[in-house]
Parts: structure tokens; sequence; C-alpha cells
């Protein structure tokens, strides 16, 4: 038995980005924040990033089922540096196969949530 050995990450191909996966995982209202989060960046965002939401903190056994989502839907792509895990979104796959999906949820959430600035590009 090895000892130690992480599993490797599970990222699906752009092509089995599916709009149903996208839309179950934006559906969370703190995985929204995450997402959104991640797509407003300038650089890779760690999951520790995240461990408030909203002003109440989030279990990290919690956080990582929200990253692990969002990953497997296609919305993010993490990568494992030592012991933290490095987010970054991809924004411009998804844009290529379903354009302006993700423009128009993050404007629509903009103008739910009230926020000042909406999203005219996201992850570029």
């Amino acid at each position: 038995m090895l000892i130690g050995v992480m599993k490797p990450l599970f990222h699906p191909s752009a092509d089995d980005i599916t709009i149903e996966s996208i839309l179950h995982a934006l559906s969370d209202p703190a995985r929204v924040q995450i997402f959104a989060g991640i797509a407003r960046s300038e650089c890779a965002q760690t999951c520790a990033a995240f461990l408030e939401l909203s002003d109440r903190k989030v279990p990290k056994s919690t956080l990582s089922q929200l990253f692990r989502t969002l990953r497997e839907a296609g919305l993010i792509r993490s990568e494992r540096r030592g012991v933290k895990m490095y987010n970054t979104p991809r924004c411009e796959e998804i844009d290529k196969r379903f354009p302006g999906l993700l423009t128009a949820i993050m404007n629509a959430l903009a103008v739910q949530t009230d926020s000042e600035r909406p999203l005219d590009e996201l992850g570029r």
C-alpha cells in the first residue's frame, strides 16, 4: 500500500462539459460565490481563500466538496502544488463551447446581488 499518494483530479474535457452540469454547479449560493471569486481574480486562488463566505466559516470538508462540484462541472481547473490546491477558471474553454453563457450568468448574479460592477469579461 502506498502512503501519501494523491488520487489524480478529474477535469472533464471541454467537449464533455454540459449546460446541465454548469447550471447544477451554480445552483448553490456558496459555489456561485466561490466561482465568481475565482473568475474575477487575476491569478489562481487557493481553496483557503474561501474559508469564509458571506461572513460565515466554511468547514474544510465542505469546501472540498464545493470545489469538487465546480471542478467536475468543468467550471474550474485545480492544480496541487505541495499541500495547497490552486484553482483557475475555465471561462475561455466554456465560452468557446457555449458562447456568452457564463457572462450572462455572472451579469445576472451581479444584478441579483446588486453588485457594483457587472462582468463584461470573465477569466481573461
